[in-house]
């Protein structure tokens, strides 16, 4: 199997695939979420450093995305479930909302 020799910076992730960067930052926060490897946590010297992901991280996370908007709730569900700070809640459902 071929080595992975390039990742992509979570906020390319969201332009790419037309997504919310809050909504991927809070499925990015339990590594559960996504397939083991797939996601790489980069230390650029800042405290929060770069989350990035692997081609697979990306399918990985557009099959969770659709996984979630099957659910009963859906992705509000999610957030909720995840205790996502019901502001950012807001931004992202409108954020959804308008696409």
């Amino acid at each position: 199997m071929a080595r992975q020799t390039h990742v992509y910076t979570i906020e390319y992730v969201a332009t790419l695939i037309g997504e919310n960067l809050e909504l991927l930052e809070e499925i990015a926060s339990n590594s559960d979420n996504i397939d083991y490897g797939e996601m790489i946590h980069v230390y650029d010297g800042t405290d929060e450093g770069i989350t990035t992901f692997t081609d697979g991280g990306i399918e990985s996370l557009q099959e969770f995305l659709a996984d979630a908007r099957s659910w009963e709730g859906g992705v509000r569900q999610f957030l909720l479930d995840e205790q996502c700070d019901p502001e950012k809640i807001k931004r992202i459902m409108a954020d959804k909302a308008k696409s």
